[in-house]
């Protein structure tokens, strides 16, 4: 079993598809909670979740012997970011997309599906 990424990217004030409406949020939730459900059943589901926006972010940066430097706001300079993603266990690619058309269709989003290298590393429980 390997594990893959599915992110979602954004432009921060411009996500198509995004709730507009109270009633709207409401029907998202509900697709999205009724999908992790499905993952956790299917034993799929290993960790998800929202991430506040770049201007949120502090980089630490210095590498061995140099001072290190922490500043705010994203490390590089982009239109997109990750504004959030699931860590899944998938058999194959094949069955990470069909996590993924499900996921694109509870938030109406496209995604990225990314495989985790395999470092001979796995935590318990995972």
């Amino acid at each position: 079993m390997s594990q893959y990424l599915l992110s979602v990217y954004e432009v921060e004030g411009n996500v198509a598809g995004a709730p507009s409406t109270p009633e709207e949020m409401q029907a998202f939730m509900g697709r999205v909670i009724a999908l992790e459900e499905e993952m956790d059943r299917a034993g799929t589901f290993v960790f998800g979740g929202a991430l506040h926006g770049p201007d949120a972010a502090t980089v630490v940066a210095g590498g061995t012997g140099l001072d290190k430097v922490t500043t705010d706001g994203p490390f590089v300079e982009a239109k997109e970011h990750i504004g959030g993603f699931y860590v899944i266990n998938a058999e194959d690619l094949d069955a990470a997309l069909a996590w993924a058309e499900k996921v694109v269709e509870a938030i109406n989003h496209d995604i990225e599906v990314r495989p985790f290298r395999a470092t001979g590393r796995v935590r318990a429980g995972h």
